[in-house]
């Protein structure tokens, strides 16, 4: 994370998402959550450490109790003036002082605590020691839904970062790949979209040919070459809130079964699209875009998820994938992405990201999903 946080966002919001947050660990039978450094502490309150060390740094939420973060008073300034500190209390300690003794005054000696997924072992460790009898779950095990539904401000946010990764590939599609190495293109895409609004580029997958068949390629030196396919995945933060599109392009003409894959594909994204509705289960969406390519006998190389959430990470919760049955909900938003990959020949990945609406969905990247060839 960068830190930025969007100006959209109040105290008030802040207060109300930590209420939720602990009204729904109430309901979940958990004592309250405990939040580290990361997407949930500035999603929750807008705050980012400048820099997350060995020195504890810590969340406290519990339903009918006061927010209380815990930090070091040498980072406590910079926490004093994050969006949401006037809505929580502040518990600095000083070095040479046990932080985990301070942190045990706040929580029932007894309580299973959700904990985020990235606190550091240490630290977890240390609150076993000082409170024996508390047990712990992942925030994500605990509370996959948390940050999953997004209110008005942040579907404006995503659909802004969509834009901007739709403006980075009608740029791109412009660019000469023949001849190109795919760190080349890769560090335009991530130009683009930086020039585009990002303040963090996560990846710029540039896949071509044979490496295309490998969905979470490595780019490399691999020169590109006319009659190539070239799988285009990248994204990152644009104030704060993710973009990820995929889009794959042809140098010069494509065969006919080229060309019939990647049609197959189109055809199993718009499955995947369509089957998106409130109330329909996550693993609808998976089922629908998987039935029309292993109907086309290429099943076998459709080798992941049809897609993930997005938000203040470009991957969370909830996960279109065959066992999910999380209903969707209006304000989720998530990645329809399906794929096919043959083994030392290519690959075709098309993906928008969708939010559930009212009645359907609505995508949040709009560039053509049809074959776009380059030079």
């Amino acid at each position: 994370m960068t830190g930025a946080v969007p100006a959209s966002f109040t105290a008030d919001d802040y207060e109300a998402r930590m209420e939720r947050a602990a009204r729904q660990a109430a309901d979940a039978g958990l004592a309250g959550l405990l939040v580290a450094p990361g997407p949930d502490l500035v999603w929750l309150t807008g705050y980012t450490p400048t820099a997350v060390t060995e020195r504890l740094t810590l969340l406290v939420l519990a339903a009918g109790r006061d927010p209380v973060l815990v930090v070091p008073t040498l980072e406590a300034p910079d926490a004093e003036h994050a969006p949401g500190a006037s809505v929580l209390t502040l518990r600095d300690w000083t070095d040479g002082k046990d932080p985990y003794a301070a942190t045990a005054a706040l929580l029932d000696a007894d309580g299973r605590f959700g904990i985020s997924d990235n606190a550091w072992a240490m630290h977890l460790l240390g609150l076993q020691k000082a409170l024996p009898g508390t047990s712990y779950a992942s925030l994500t095990e605990a509370l996959p839904m948390l940050r999953a539904v997004k209110d008005a401000a942040e579907l404006e946010l995503l659909a802004a970062a969509g834009a901007a990764a739709d403006a980075a590939f009608e740029e791109i599609r412009q660019v000469s790949f023949a001849g190109r190495r795919e760190t080349d293109v890769a560090a335009d895409l991530a130009a683009l979209l930086r020039r585009f609004g990002h303040s963090q580029v996560d990846f710029t997958i540039v896949a071509s040919g044979p490496n295309g068949a490998n969905p979470h390629h490595e780019i490399g030196d691999r020169v590109i070459e006319r009659g190539d396919m070239v799988v285009l995945d990248f994204g990152g933060l644009k104030d704060g809130y993710g973009s990820d599109t995929s889009r794959t392009v042809h140098v010069g003409e494509p065969t006919d079964e080229e060309r019939r894959v990647h049609d197959l594909v189109r055809e199993a994204q718009e499955a995947g699209f369509r089957a998106v509705r409130p109330g329909a289960a996550c693993q609808d969406v998976d089922r629908a875009a998987r039935a029309v390519i292993a109907g086309a006998g290429y099943g076998e190389y459709f080798i992941h998820r049809t897609g993930h959430g997005i938000g203040v990470t470009t991957h969370e919760p909830p996960y279109m994938i065959e066992g999910e049955e999380q209903p969707l909900v209006p304000g989720m938003c998530f990645s329809v992405e399906p794929g096919v990959y043959l083994p030392g020949r290519f690959g075709v990945r098309i993906e928008d990201i969708v939010t559930v609406t009212e009645d359907g969905g609505r995508r949040l990247n709009n560039t053509a999903r049809e074959m776009v060839i380059v030079d």
